[in-house]
């Protein structure tokens, strides 16, 4: 409670002022007058007059200390002014106003509630006097009230830590730097921070006490012995002092590494066993290394000693080891072992922690092991030249042998089984198959295999036959654009002759007429060109004469090709500068391609095919209508609608075949089991005929009569009403015609009266035709 009040009282007396005051009356000597401090504080000074001062307020600034127990308003000061008047009344505004500060009618001023400095740290107020009766008396007046601090928070640290320093670093090389803070007034011994280590390895690290900064403090720092050191910082405010708060936090120091160690190999010998087909550029074996410092700071630098050949090389591989890579081939039959040594250096700092133990230096023995291997030619690609269109025994020889000691047979095989080219399995002599044109291919390409027997171990290797070109194609002739004007006179060229050879060697052709031609000429200009020109002239339009050169070009070649093409020439109108204005047309052969006339042939023989085919089956159905019935039978049916009888679904029409019962003798048909069977319809007997037995001679009217009359009386047949129809053969025949075709409603001089002594089946039929009978009605 002692240091509680000392401290306080130290903070109120370091802020008081003291201000004094003096003033002179116009002649007078000096007065004394009272200068007021906060607390009215009054001292009294004598002083000369100097000047004349505005009277108002007086006060000084006003302390409250924070966090002060208030039980009762305390008072913290007075309100006074230079117009004193006994009844004034004091009123304050501003920031806690009649709240945490309150007034008394005597100026004195009081505060209500405990305070905390790191809320807020000042309160400014307004102070106001008036009279009794609420006139001013003094303008208002501004002053402040401070909170003073105490110790009543402690230092914080805002934040983990963490560090890291190289090994074997210097003395005083700075690692990391703490900081805490404190929320009490920094212009305070209650916010100034001390630091210290307290817990920990402090043996190898110190603090600075005011910045914070920890530092090394020995030079001996190893990776290798020790990884981590965890340190404990302490904080305390008050500078230090044992009444001080404070706060502590651990630092975590990281050592890390550098290259101070030296790799060194696993072992003193390696023994390796590579078979001799092993691949070129691939690893053979690693040599192993071991190193204290971490992969990064691996740096070793291998060397090979005693060993004259670049056969092998050692590379480092993703772990710093050395990969004993193979970089030419192997070869049991020429070298089955290899000795060397291998030396390994590394740049580190020196002196290096391991310089005595570290091996350095290794012996590699490499054994050689022995296989079978494939065939090896004599050559990586064969290459031969064969000349076109001849038949070639040896072309060359491929060549290839078994790198083994046991030396095994060696066959031969082409790969293509479409290569015009041949090769002898056992001596490898290749052959031409078959006659080889360069215009159609000029190189032939392919692989030749050769297998070991019996093994089967094989090998491949590519052959190019380069065709040469001899002189057997025959030139062709190139006249474009040859014609003749009607005024062209001798010795005028009409065209340039040129050829084309598909042929490979240099030629010079020569033109020529192939036969003798009165109106033109071929000049040879010496340089595979000729000019063709006009003998005589001129020409006419009206010729109907057609004008054709037969040129023969020769090539020159050895032996020497010629061929012979005729030439068309047209005659032009042109004009003075021989440019063609007209050309007479000339006459044109119409022509077939071989496709287009197989085409037409094709269709014709399909039209020939359908016709016959549509033929025979007209002809079968006739032959098959005949056999089924007479010509006499062909008949047609009407299809009644009976109103007597029957009704819609009586649509099939009589059978008239039996009508023909007639022409069978007159008799019963029978049936398979040659018995008589009961007919519907009664036939008619008519005696045995033995002339003419196909035809029908009996009384055709009646027969009709009996028929008719058995149908009319007979009850259990069906009412199918048929018309036996007769062919109608012109107005002027006899016969006449039932048809209704050719019939009209007007105008009509038929009688179908006849159709009434029929019976009532055909009385329907009567009425539809305007048969008018007093005897035939309905009847139902």
């Amino acid at each position: 409670m002692m240091a509680w009040l000392q401290q306080w009282t130290t903070g109120l007396m370091a802020t008081m002022a003291l201000t004094v005051i003096t003033a002179q009356d116009s002649g007078l000597p000096g007065v004394e007058r009272e200068n007021l401090g906060p607390a009215d504080i009054v001292k009294k000074e004598s002083h000369p007059v100097l000047f004349r001062r505005k009277r108002g307020w007086i006060w000084n600034s006003l302390y409250v200390e924070e966090e002060k127990p208030v039980v009762t308003p305390l008072k913290i000061g007075r309100l006074k002014s230079d117009k004193s008047n006994p009844g004034g009344v004091f009123k304050i505004e501003g920031e806690g106003a009649n709240d945490i500060f309150i007034v008394d009618n005597k100026g004195d001023l009081f505060v209500t509630k405990s305070l905390d400095r790191e809320k807020k740290n000042a309160y400014h107020l307004t102070a106001m006097m008036s009279d009794a009766y609420g006139n001013r008396i003094e303008n208002p007046g501004e002053f402040v009230v401070q909170v003073t601090d105490i110790n009543d928070n402690t230092p914080v640290f805002t934040q983990s830590y963490n560090g890291s320093i190289e090994e074997r670093s210097r003395i005083g090389k700075i690692v990391v730097e703490v900081k805490a803070t404190d929320a009490d007034d920094p212009t305070t011994a209650n916010a100034e921070l001390r630091y210290s280590l307290t817990h920990g390895d402090i043996s190898a690290f110190e603090i600075d006490s005011i910045t914070g900064v920890i530092s090394c403090k020995i030079n001996t720092l190893d990776r290798e012995t020790r990884e981590e050191y965890v340190v404990v910082v302490k904080a305390q405010d008050m500078r230090g002092l044992a009444s001080g708060s404070t706060a502590t936090t651990s630092v975590t120091i990281k050592i890390t590494d550098i290259n101070d160690n030296i790799a060194s190999f696993t072992r003193t010998k390696y023994d390796l066993n590579v078979p001799e087909n092993h691949k070129v550029d691939e690893t053979i074996g690693i040599l192993e290394l071991v190193d204290k410092d971490e992969i990064q700071n691996k740096e070793p630098i291998f060397t090979i000693q005693n060993l004259n050949s670049n056969i092998f090389n050692i590379e480092p591989n993703h772990n710093k080891d050395g990969n004993l890579v193979l970089k030419e081939a192997l070869d049991f039959e020429k070298t089955n072992s290899y000795s060397f040594t291998v030396r390994m250096k590394e740049n580190v700092q020196t002196p290096a922690d391991n310089t005595n133990a570290a091996i350095t230096s290794a012996q590699v023995n490499i054994n050689v092991l022995d296989v079978d291997e494939p065939p090896i030619f004599s050559e990586d690609m064969y290459s031969f030249n064969v000349k076109e269109e001849m038949h070639v025994n040896n072309i060359g020889f491929i060549k290839a042998r078994d790198p083994d000691r046991a030396n095994k047979t060696i066959q031969f095989s082409i790969m293509q089984p479409d290569c015009p080219i041949g090769i002898n399995r056992l001596t490898g002599q290749l052959y031409t198959l078959r006659n080889l044109d360069r215009e159609d291919k000029p190189t032939h390409m392919f692989q030749v295999k050769a297998q070991e027997e019996p093994s089967g171990l094989e090998s491949v290797v590519k052959v190019n036959i380069n065709v040469q070109d001899v002189n057997d194609n025959e030139p062709e002739l190139r006249a474009d654009d040859i014609y003749i004007c009607e005024n062209d006179e001798s010795n005028t060229i009409i065209g340039t002759l040129t050829a084309t050879d598909k042929d490979d060697q240099p030629v010079a052709f020569t033109f020529s007429l192939a036969s003798e031609n009165s109106n033109f000429s071929i000049r040879n200009y010496g340089n595979g060109t000729a000019a063709l020109i006009v003998k005589q002239g001129p020409f006419s339009l009206d010729d109907p004469k057609n004008y054709k050169v037969d040129i023969r070009v020769s090539d020159g070649g050895h032996p020497s090709k010629s061929s012979v093409s005729t030439v068309s020439v047209g005659i032009c109108q042109c004009d003075p500068n021989r440019n063609r204005t007209y050309c007479k047309p000339e006459a044109r052969r119409m022509g077939v391609s071989v496709h287009a006339l197989t085409a037409i042939l094709l269709c014709i023989l399909t039209i020939l095919v359908i016709v016959i085919l549509f033929a025979m089956r007209k002809r079968y159905q006739k032959d098959s209508l005949a056999n089924m019935k007479n010509s006499g039978e062909i008949h047609e049916q009407l299809v009644t609608y009976d109103e007597e009888g029957g009704g819609e679904m009586d649509t099939n029409g009589y059978d008239v075949s039996i009508l023909t019962s007639a022409c069978h003798d007159g008799s019963l048909l029978r049936h398979q089991d040659h018995r008589p069977h009961p007919s519907l319809y009664a036939m008619v007997q008519k005696p045995p005929h033995h002339t003419q037995p196909t035809a029908c001679k009996g009384d055709m009217a009646a027969m009709i009569e009996v028929k008719k009359d058995e149908a009319d009386h007979d009850r259990d047949g069906f009412p199918y009403d048929t018309l036996h129809i007769y062919g109608y053969e012109g107005p002027e025949s006899l016969a006449g015609s039932l048809s209704s075709l050719g019939s009209s409603s007007t105008g009509s001089n038929l009688d179908y009266d006849f159709l009434n002594d029929w019976g009532p089946r055909f009385r329907t039929l009567a009425e539809l035709y305007g048969v008018d009978g007093p005897d035939y009605y309905h009847q139902y």
